[in-house]
């Protein structure tokens, strides 16, 4: 019943109207007013930014954030892959029979890549979950150095992808708004890297101008509450001992280690 109720809820709100509204609201100059509601109520951390709050055009602006210089610095060895944002980890595992589990939904990564040759890449491997919160901060980071073989969005409309969403919601890892980079790392391994995208704001920018990557560097950032998905290929990588579900990482703290052949 739960379940039915918040889809119902869901379908009400999760409009384009109202995502535009949504949208307009938080471009304006008169949205600065709301940054420091925003900050008390979110709890949000101020001592990393790389302005005075009151320098915030707009709370777009303010969501999209940027950091003191060296904030994200990488940590670990250079065979590690890091986290690419701030995040909690939801979910980490083995890819089972073509699919994976998170907060109880089975996704299959034909749904969420629908792409053969990536399915078929990522069908006994790795993935790992993680959700970005309202009050985390937004721009997003390459997890290793690497080269994009491919790039393309999928979906549309978007649902939430807070504990409700991913719990109740209909399968919105796979249907919601969301782009995929294919990234070859150095030793010659693959690593699909999905951002997807949540209700109403509902918007990814990829602002890397290059095809080649660099660990830790900036790649692109996210409107509004976000979910990064990490694949890796079977054998290829083990993740990092300490890791746990809803532990906390920050953009450039290590996630995995490259497995030694």
């Amino acid at each position: 019943m739960k379940t039915y109720v918040y889809r119902g809820i869901i379908r009400m709100f999760n409009s384009k109207t109202f995502g535009r509204f949504i949208r307009k609201l938080s471009r304006s100059s008169l949205s600065r007013r709301l940054i420091p509601l925003y900050v008390k109520l979110f709890e949000v951390p101020t001592g990393e930014l790389n302005k005075p709050l009151k320098d915030f055009t707009s709370l777009e602006e303010f969501f999209i954030r940027e950091l003191k210089e060296g904030a994200r610095a990488v940590k670990g060895l250079e065979e590690e892959i890091v986290s690419p944002v701030d995040a909690r980890v939801e979910q980490f595992g083995e890819v089972q029979d073509k699919r994976i589990q998170v907060k109880g939904i089975s996704y299959s990564i034909q749904d969420l890549l629908r792409d053969e040759e990536m399915m078929t890449r990522y069908r006994n491997g790795l993935f790992l979950v993680l959700y970005l919160s309202p009050s985390d901060y937004h721009r997003i980071h390459s997890p290793a150095h690497a080269v994009v073989e491919k790039q393309f969005d999928l979906g549309g409309k978007s649902s939430p992808v807070n504990k409700w969403g991913l719990t109740l919601g209909k399968s919105p890892l796979s249907t919601n708004y969301r782009i995929i980079t294919e990234m070859k790392l150095e030793e010659g391994m693959y690593m699909a890297f999905i951002k997807i995208g949540a209700m109403w704001v509902n918007t990814i920018e990829w602002i890397h101008p290059y095809s080649r990557l660099r660990k830790g560097e900036e790649v692109g950032f996210f409107s509004f509450g976000s979910t990064v998905v990490l694949l890796f290929e079977n054998g290829k990588v083990n993740f990092q001992p300490g890791l746990k579900i809803q532990r906390y990482v920050k953009a450039g703290e290590p996630l995995a280690v490259k497995s030694k052949v």
